[in-house]
């Protein structure tokens, strides 16, 4: 899902299809460790599955919300760690493009990709098994975590499960089974673990195709957001947060409704987002082999970042099947997102409708588009985030917060001073400060 001008996304096991209202209310941020399946856990938790499998004991080494070990495993997966410009904002990467499956499948989020790769994994024999979602019987978006073991089994798993998910419980199940190659389709969070943890399992190959995300909510939750953005919220069978700054939601009988970012009731949905997913600085989910979303490429396409050799052979796998176009790239962010910064900092009232319409169609036709976008709203989810974590959790951000966001933010530092009083970086403890730091003599 998204903020009020960007997206979000949706979470845990499966739950009434209505409800009254968010899990714990406004202004109450879900999925901490109180919840009761969570307690024991660190103050942030994605529920990500890890602390569920025998990998337990070594969730204080692995975890990201314990400690962000981003640039670590960069260095340890790629060699080096994010280059400045674009890989400060979607990691280290050595191929982008936009694809799409010739043949879309069936019930796929969009072309497909995600699911034929894993299919053709197995089909080929190159894993013995896939960990990934399905959705929970009963359910319209519930995940399930599942182990698949044959294609048909993944081609089940298609759609769209917007929803945090404990997958990485399942590793239990991986070593019961004597799994030795293993692919996973995982969130940002899942892969930091899996990347840190992967001494420990033993595995003879492992394949990562990582999903983009970003603000997960509880199952709950997200059947509340539905409930307040549209007309019918019983009969979506899809929805997605788009690159035209609207919400599409595709309806049962094939109708698409749209609400633009602007006119979403964010009074109503205050507090239902989960505190880990606003401490994430990863949405374009970096440690990945590859990165398979949408957000940089235009309405239609997918958009594909290879990141390491595997990663090369993995899209290989697919390349006869695909449809291969260009990205590109228009507007210009850095006019709208130091107003952002000044709305991350005071909190603007909701426009009148006239002035909401006005400000959608700037949006769709003068705002930023193609990789101008994906670059907009990752650098407003890290303003965002890092907003948060010094809000909620400010002892937690020399552990939490990797240094490529500060290094990503740099540019917007006066912006950043002029609305909250400091800089982007922490500021250094008053003995470390220097005179000209301090505006003192010596």
């Amino acid at each position: 899902m998204q903020d009020s001008v960007t997206a979000a996304t949706a979470a845990a096991a499966p739950a009434p299809e209505t409800l009254g209202g968010p899990s714990k209310g406004l202004r109450e941020t879900t999925l901490l460790s109180r919840d009761e399946r969570l307690a024991g856990r660190p103050n942030l938790c994605s529920d990500c599955g890890l602390c569920d499998s025998w990998l337990k004991p070594d969730m204080a080494r692995a975890c990201v919300f314990v400690r962000n070990r981003a640039e670590e495993l960069e260095r340890r997966l790629f060699g080096r760690n994010r280059r400045d410009g674009d890989e400060l904002r979607f990691g280290v990467f050595r191929q982008m493009l936009a694809a799409r499956m010739r043949r879309p499948v069936a019930g796929a989020q969009w072309s497909g990709m995600v699911t034929s790769l894993a299919a053709r994994l197995l089909a080929r024999g190159d894993v013995e098994a896939v960990l990934m979602a399905a959705t929970a019987p009963g359910t319209r978006f519930a995940p399930r975590p599942v182990l698949a073991r044959t294609p048909e089994e993944v081609f089940a798993c298609a759609g769209n499960k917007p929803c945090l998910s404990p997958n990485l419980s399942l590793l239990d199940e991986v070593r019961a089974a004597g799994v030795q190659r293993l692919a996973v389709v995982a969130t940002s969070c899942q892969v930091h673990m899996l990347r840190a943890a992967e001494d420990s399992l033993g595995l003879d190959r492992l394949d990562v195709i990582g999903i983009p995300c970003s603000d997960n909510v509880t199952y709950p939750d997200l059947t509340f957001f539905l409930e307040q953005v549209s007309r019918s919220p019983s009969t979506i069978v899809h929805y997605e947060f788009m690159q035209d700054f609207s919400l599409h939601m595709r309806h049962a009988d094939g109708s698409v409704e749209r609400l633009n970012y602007i006119d979403f009731p964010m009074d109503k949905l205050d507090g239902i987002f989960p505190s880990a997913c606003l401490s994430c600085f990863d949405y374009a989910n970096t440690l990945a082999d590859l990165t398979i979303g949408y957000m940089g490429a235009r309405l239609g396409w997918q958009w594909v970042l290879v990141r390491t050799d595997r990663g090369a052979e993995l899209l290989d796998l697919l390349r006869d099947d695909l449809e291969i176009g260009n990205l590109d790239s228009a507007g210009d962010r850095t006019r709208g997102v130091p107003r952002y910064i000044g709305m991350l900092a005071k909190p603007p009232g909701k426009p009148p409708k006239p002035i909401r319409r006005l400000i959608a169609w700037l949006q769709r036709h003068r705002g930023p588009r193609g990789l101008e976008f994906a670059r907009a709203i990752i650098e407003m989810k890290l303003l965002r985030n890092l907003h948060h974590v010094r809000t909620r959790f400010a002892r937690f951000e020399p552990r939490i917060v990797p240094d490529y966001v500060y290094r990503a933010l740099a540019d917007y530092d006066d912006a950043h001073r002029a609305a909250f009083g400091r800089g982007v970086r922490p500021e250094p403890p008053a003995a470390e400060r220097s005179p000209a730091d301090t505006g003192r003599a010596p």
